[in-house]
C-alpha cells in the first residue's frame, strides 16, 4: 500500500513540474504514472552507482553535483519515451529539483496514510 501512495505522489509531483517548468511535458496521467514508477527504478539503481562514481566531484563541489546527476537521470527517464518528454538538460535540471521539493512536500501530507494504524 505504502508503495502505490509513492507512486502516485510522485505521478502528481510530475503533473505539478509540468505547471512550474515550461520544456517538460507529460502525456497524462497513465504517463505520469508510468514515468514515476521508471524514475523511481532509475533513482534507486543508477543514482546510488553515478554518486559513488562521482565522489571526488561530490566532494569537491560539497555535494552539489547531486543535482546535475538527478537532472541528468530525470532526462535519461525522459529519452526513454514512457510519458515524459524533456526540451533539454536546464528543463531536466530544474524539473528535477521542483519533483523532488513538491514530491517531499506531499509524502509529508500523506506521511500517515502509508504506516499502519497502531493502539
Amino acid at each position: 500500500m505504502g508503495f502505490l501512495i509513492r507512486l502516485i505522489v510522485n505521478a502528481i509531483a510530475l503533473i505539478a513540474v509540468t505547471y512550474v517548468i515550461p520544456g517538460v511535458h507529460v502525456s497524462g496521467i497513465v504517463g505520469a504514472l508510468i514515468a514515476a514508477l521508471i524514475l523511481g527504478i532509475v533513482n534507486a539503481i543508477l543514482r546510488p552507482i553515478l554518486v559513488i562514481i562521482s565522489l571526488p566531484i561530490e566532494i569537491l563541489t560539497l555535494g552539489l553535483f547531486t543535482f546535475v546527476i538527478n537532472g541528468l537521470l530525470f532526462w535519461l527517464v525522459a529519452a526513454l519515451h514512457v510519458g515524459l518528454y524533456v526540451d533539454g538538460f536546464w528543463p531536466a535540471f530544474w524539473g528535477a529539483i521542483v519533483m523532488a521539493i513538491v514530491s517531499w512536500v506531499l509524502s509529508l501530507l500523506t506521511r500517515g496514510a502509508d504506516e499502519p494504524q497502531r493502539r
